[in-house]
């Protein structure tokens, strides 16, 4: 049986692409492996799998005991399948914040380190195996840099991440602001998705202050297509929270070039969420954040609710 790799639920370019890249390694380095999704790509990682060639892997509802599983770009059991602690988890790879509940039979190797994207650390842990991937492996692994820097604009970008990812594109003969805006395009065209697809697209869940929150993120280039929206999103935002066991969804459109966060505030929790996390006076259904592009590092470690 091949080890199956596979990133979080709701997966963007990021999770994708590094499922697909890790499963190649393995089998590069003698060791079968089959890259697996969660659930379906947004529009960027479609984007993307078809600009370099591939077919997206097949879903995965849950794992059977003693399957042999990687995980890259999240440790967090609530992105997962439920019987993820019965697998056999051979490895973790990830760059968010560490949040516990993971159980394994064994020791295992566990890799995580403060860089923008979980593709700049598996590319560390290769070595030199890197340089000998084939393009369409580079090609992703650039797209997932761009991604999850927006284009070296996130405060999280490292300058290990900008660092490769300019190698990569020079190896492609890749122009990285040509192509960036591809992606982002492709990122910013919600127009097939439902308000409760938007909403669970790029989410996370989390919990604060005893309130269960799921953070939804929309990072585009066209903010007013999805705040054109705003009304039924907000109607939306009930049935998500109550069919997810959350008890509010906090929904930030991130404006990738003018480098603000806009959040809706449909409600009084949402208002005082958003003034004691980003000390801010909120007099309307909508509030922007100057500055604010990373859910990992400015929303999530701000959010506070009393």
């Amino acid at each position: 049986m091949p080890i199956l790799v596979f990133g979080h639920k709701s997966p963007d370019t990021d999770s994708t692409g590094s499922a697909l890249i890790w499963a190649w390694y393995l089998d590069h380095m003698g060791e079968p492996a089959e890259a697996r999704l969660l659930g379906t790509p947004n529009t960027e990682a479609l984007f993307v799998a078809e600009r370099w060639g591939f077919a997206l892997p097949p879903l995965l509802d849950d794992v059977d005991d003693g399957q042999a599983v990687v995980i890259v770009d999240t440790n967090n059991p609530a992105e997962l399948p439920r019987n993820i602690n019965r697998a056999d988890i051979r490895a973790i790879i990830d760059h968010h914040r560490l949040v516990g509940g993971i159980e394994t039979k064994l020791p295992i190797e566990i890799t995580m380190r403060p860089v923008a994207c979980t593709v700049t650390l598996m590319w560390q842990l290769m070595g030199g195996h890197g340089g000998h991937a084939p393009d369409a492996i580079k090609g992703l692994a650039l797209s997932c840099i761009l991604s999850d820097t927006l284009e070296f604009r996130s405060p999280t970008t490292t300058p290990a991440d900008e660092a490769l990812a300019r190698r990569l594109a020079a190896d492609l003969g890749i122009d990285i602001p040509r192509y960036a805006a591809e992606m982002f395009a492709a990122k910013s065209d919600v127009s097939r998705f439902s308000d409760a697809e938007l909403l669970r697209m790029d989410s996370k869940e989390y919990s604060v202050d005893g309130v269960d929150f799921r953070v939804s993120v929309l990072e585009t280039t066209s903010p007013q297509t999805v705040l054109s929206r705003k009304a039924s999103l907000v109607e939306s935002m009930k049935d998500v929270a109550r069919e997810d066991g959350a008890d509010q969804v906090l929904l930030f459109v991130i404006d990738i070039l003018n480098e603000e966060a806009t959040l809706l505030v449909p409600d009084a929790l949402t208002r005082q969420v958003a003034e004691r996390s980003f000390g801010v006076a909120v007099t309307g259904d909508t509030v922007v954040l100057p500055g604010v592009m990373s859910r990992k590092k400015q929303i999530i470690p701000a959010l506070k609710v009393s």
